[in-house]
């Protein structure tokens, strides 16, 4: 197997180029092919290609026709198949169903990708080639793992693996066990039923003659289905498995199949996670496209520096995917990633972004993880237990400075506010100086005592507090910088009440934002089984649930400026008796009918 090339093959003719005859795997994506370790794509066959496969890929093909699936023949050992980097209805439509006109993962923003791209290109494969294993990966296959409320057909359906001919499913982050596949089937295994951070399905017959002692067995597909309770329950018990050191096999029934759901694989150490993102990435697309692929150039310079997040926000599946655990890459990797960045001819000196799902994670460290992992009875980010110093990064970020031809480091993928406690004063004074452009992108999402509890997010005290701190640091300056909160509405248990409480909060603090969020039931996060279901899943409590014609209210009394919202935002405040702010005064949201309001 030769050197790791330039870009992962796509045609026949850069196959011969290779020396390649026929591919060990091909990886199918809805996503265009940009060689970037923020493409899945990318990573995936990159680490195959590390391990001595041959890779090719067939990206975002016309499943309309056989040619493009045809295009480099039958693999030797597997086809991956992955809608891509963001869900396929998430990137179809806007929370309120409109189909979106253009999608940022195609050359020039075309529509390429098919409506549950995985089951489309997941059901042309198998017809093509049924002899072939097929394995399905990605944040559709992984977060469809088991029965789930889809809000795109309002209806719950089977695991993605009880309608796709597939073999097997890898969830989470999947290089460990992507290889492991390969390895097995290249060494004649046939049956590949118990990979940790993998899916597989089994007939009902072979269960029923299976010990089911160690599994968890979740209500069968009809009962969560057909019973919002038994719903509810589903969902908290494959929660509580989602750990890779405590998890256990988690068994779901369906009318033709039994899904079965490995516990999560072990997290990455930082040595192989630096392996991963130090493999010789082009960042930049495929030569073959004649348009540029939009999503690229907003993290073409950007770094991930780790994976994880602790925040257990109700509303983020990160818990079922990239886990709790924080996995942090060494910060020599990273620098030597940022060197040679800074000699690609495009760098022009600013590096984007240096993050993960909350940038501020970098280096947060429990002594638990790499052995035990998280405790099943606490949240992480309360814990006493945690070593929350910010030195790891700021360390790193000194460092990144000094690298020639780096101008400016920025951290645009968000902080969590309530890590940065009274004793990280020079932490927040660094990032603010040197490390952010104009704006600090916060997510408090709501205001409201009750909202922010259902959302896993903390009070609006801690958030107060953080402000008051950050504007001390603005005083003096010639330039200031403002902060930049994401706010969430028609989350479940927000009532109207609510969404007029956060408008007046928004008003008195001058954060009139843009950055509103419409919430969106997307699959296995816990505010969806709210959404779907009225119960908190873990106590059964009943939970109010906005939909219809309140949620499109609370949407724009987040946007009462404009006035196309001005209706909507009228009957909201009539409905909670909350007429004193239509009209002319200061404090008023919207004018009364027909008046203008006072500047």
């Amino acid at each position: 197997m030769s050197g790791q090339p330039e870009f992962l093959p796509m045609t026949g003719e850069e196959a011969d180029r290779l020396g390649i005859d026929r591919f060990d795997v091909i990886l199918i994506s809805g996503d265009a092919y940009v060689d970037h370790p923020s493409f899945g794509t990318a990573i995936v066959g990159r680490v195959l290609w590390n391990a001595g496969y041959s890779v090719g890929v067939i990206a975002q093909p016309d499943w309309r026709s056989d040619a493009d699936l045809r295009r480099l023949g039958e693999p030797r050992l597997f086809f991956s198949i992955s809608a891509g980097n963001v869900d396929s209805l998430v990137n179809a439509f806007t929370p309120n169903l409109k189909r979106r006109s253009s999608d940022v993962y195609s050359p020039g923003g075309r529509l390429l990708r098919p409506d549950r791209a995985t089951l489309v290109y997941t059901d042309r494969v198998h017809a093509l080639f049924p002899e072939t294993p097929i394995v399905l990966g990605g944040i559709e296959a992984s977060l469809r793992r088991f029965a789930h409320y889809d809000y795109w057909s309002d209806s719950v359906r089977q695991s993605i693996l009880a309608d796709a001919p597939a073999d097997l499913l890898v969830f989470g982050m999947g290089e460990r066990q992507v290889v492991t596949i390969a390895d097995r089937l290249a060494a004649g295994e046939r049956t590949l039923t118990d990979i940790p951070g993998t899916a597989c399905r089994v007939d009902r017959k072979t269960w029923r003659g299976m010990d089911p002692t160690g599994y968890v067995v979740l209500p069968d597909y009809a009962e969560v289905k057909s019973d919002r309770y038994a719903y509810a329950r589903a969902f908290a018990l494959h929660y509580n498995e989602q750990d890779p050191f405590r998890g256990r096999p988690a068994a779901q029934p369906h009318p033709k199949t039994v899904i079965i759901q490995n516990p999560p694989a072990i997290p990455l150490s930082g040595p192989e996670l630096d392996r991963v993102y130090e493999l010789p990435y082009t960042r930049r697309a495929h030569p073959s496209y004649a348009d540029p692929v939009p999503a690229l150039e907003p993290v073409r310079f950007s770094v991930v520096s780790h994976r994880g997040c602790f925040g257990a926000c109700s509303f983020c599946a990160l818990t079922h995917h990239q886990g709790r655990i924080i996995q942090s890459r060494s910060a020599d990797s990273i620098v030597r990633e940022v060197e040679r960045m800074a000699k690609m001819p495009e760098f022009t000196g600013i590096v984007q972004d240096i993050g993960g799902p909350t940038a501020n994670m970098y280096g947060i460290h429990c002594g638990r993880w790499e052995t035990a992992g998280t405790c099943p009875d606490r949240r992480c980010i309360d814990c006493p237990a945690l070593d929350r110093s910010h030195a790891d990064q700021l360390g790193l970020l000194r460092r990144l400075l000094d690298i020639p031809g780096v101008r400016r480091v920025f951290i645009a993928s968000g902080i969590r506010y309530d890590l940065i406690g009274p004793e990280d004063e020079e932490y927040l004074s660094r990032i603010c100086a040197d490390h952010v452009s104009g704006h600090l992108k916060v997510a408090p999402e709501h205001v409201s005592a009750r909202v922010t509890a259902c959302m896993g997010k903390p009070p609006r005290a801690v958030f107060d507090a953080f402000r008051e701190r950050f504007e001390v640091l603005q005083a003096g300056k010639k330039k200031r910088q403002y902060l930049v909160p994401y706010l969430i509405s028609g989350h479940p248990g927000c009532r109207m009440e609510d969404m007029v409480e956060l408008a007046e909060y928004v008003r008195d603090t001058g954060l009139y934002t843009e950055q509103v969020q419409d919430f969106t039931p997307t699959p296995m996060s816990i505010s969806t089984t709210i959404y779907h279901t009225g119960l908190d899943p873990f106590t059964l409590e009943e939970v109010y649930v906005p939909k219809g014609r309140e949620k499109q209210i609370q949407r724009a009394l987040m946007h009462y400026r404009d006035p196309a919202n001005y209706a909507l935002v009228r009957e909201g405040l009539r409905a909670t008796g909350r007429e004193d702010l239509i009209g002319s005064a200061w404090k008023c949201l919207v004018p009364a009918r027909g008046k203008r309001r006072s500047p």
